[in-house]
């Protein structure tokens, strides 16, 4: 099949695709990601799909799959939210402030120090917390791995040195 033939398949595929994908999301917006993720990842791995197999089977697996991919990444970045969530009310004080509007302004100002980064540090640290790996991030921005893991790792130096100044206060 050549690469116009295969396009052109994928794309009378997008009905069934949507579909598939408001089954799986429950949500408009976050469907409609989902088909442009699968579609790109077809697109990017056209060579991987055997001509005599079912394309549009094909296509749900990838989509499957990367919802699947989609629900950990989320699963391990909230998990690592509220754990550090945990921690800041202990820095805070006892168990008994967690539901405090201290403890809320608290996470706020966190937040708040999170979004203070500059840009080229903000983005592939956000990232990583949401739990995408190095690589990822690396293609994502277009910048080498190294640096990836360099930002990143200045990017928790700041934040630590902001919010020790912040436990000054």
């Amino acid at each position: 099949m050549t690469a116009i033939e295969f396009n052109y398949q994928i794309t009378n595929l997008q009905v069934h695709l949507k579909s598939f994908a408001l089954k799986l999301t429950s949500n408009d917006v976050d469907s409609e990601d989902l088909v442009q993720e699968t579609t790109l990842k077809a697109l990017r791995f056209r060579d991987k799909f055997v001509d005599s197999s079912n394309l549009k089977a094909w296509l749900f697996t990838i989509m499957k799959n990367t919802y699947i991919n989609d629900y950990r990444k989320k699963k391990r970045a909230s998990t690592f939210l509220e754990e550090a969530a945990v921690v800041a009310r202990m820095r805070m004080g006892s168990a008994a402030d967690c539901g405090s509007v201290e403890s809320t302004i608290s996470e706020k100002r966190i937040i708040d120090k999170i979004n203070s980064l500059p840009e080229e540090y903000k983005a592939p640290f956000n990232l990583h917390f949401e739990g995408y790996k190095y690589k990822e991030i690396s293609e994502m921005l277009g910048i080498p791995m190294g640096t990836v893991k360099s930002r990143i790792f200045a990017a928790r130096k700041m934040l630590a040195d902001r919010l020790s100044e912040y436990d000054r206060n």
